[in-house]
């Protein structure tokens, strides 16, 4: 895939107020400051469409971005983040649940992983949360300039081992780094054969 546009659409909390689901959707998510909107700029060749912070937690909305006129990338806020009031993460939690859960047009979230890290349970926790929900989901494993390939090969494998307890299939996993363009084919092309089989949904309600 070529990316020939990516433009930021809107910014909010509302479920009612996202764009019409007529376009097939991919979701970014992971813990605060796994990388992402490093990610998503690298995989859309924009160095500044996704805000990138050293602060982390910084993403609060659900931010959707337009990718070729065609498809969207959508920045979800962070989890796991514990320097803010238990009512915010509560209340983030509570909309990113319901963007997951009741999103027509989504096709698959990309649950982002450290891959200098060994297996973290709030990450296994949230990748069990989508199985139990039926969320077609993929990993994406962050960071991998930043230490040998064996180091990042035994901690990706650990992550399989620990999701293969709950898991009788280890969804499709991408390992890569957004300072020297690692993976990003990989993710784009398995985006483009999900995007083939995209219908829109006929009667899609607001909510």
């Amino acid at each position: 895939m070529v990316i020939k546009t990516a433009t930021f659409v809107c910014s909010n909390t509302q479920i009612s107020a996202l764009p019409p689901p007529t376009m097939p959707e991919y979701a970014f998510i992971g813990r605060s400051n796994v990388g992402k909107s490093s990610l998503i700029n690298m995989l859309v060749n924009q160095h500044g469409l996704a805000k990138t912070s050293q602060r982390p937690g910084k993403t609060q909305l659900i931010n959707h971005f337009l990718v070729n006129e065609k498809w969207y990338i959508v920045d979800l806020p962070g989890y796991g983040y514990a320097k803010v009031s238990k009512t915010s993460r509560e209340k983030w939690e509570k909309f990113i649940r319901a963007y997951i859960t009741k999103r027509e047009s989504l096709q698959c979230v990309f649950v982002l992983i450290d891959s200098r890290l060994d297996p973290q349970q709030i990450d296994i926790e949230f990748c069990y949360w989508l199985g139990e929900k039926q969320i077609p989901f993929s990993l994406i494993f962050t960071k991998a300039d930043k230490q040998g390939m064996t180091t990042t090969q035994k901690n990706v494998a650990a992550f399989k081992k620990k999701l293969g307890e709950f898991f009788e299939e280890i969804p499709a996993t991408f390992i890569t780094s957004a300072e020297k363009g690692n993976g990003k084919d990989d993710v784009l092309n398995f985006i483009t054969e999900v995007n083939q089989d995209f219908v829109v949904p006929t009667d899609y309600k607001k909510f």
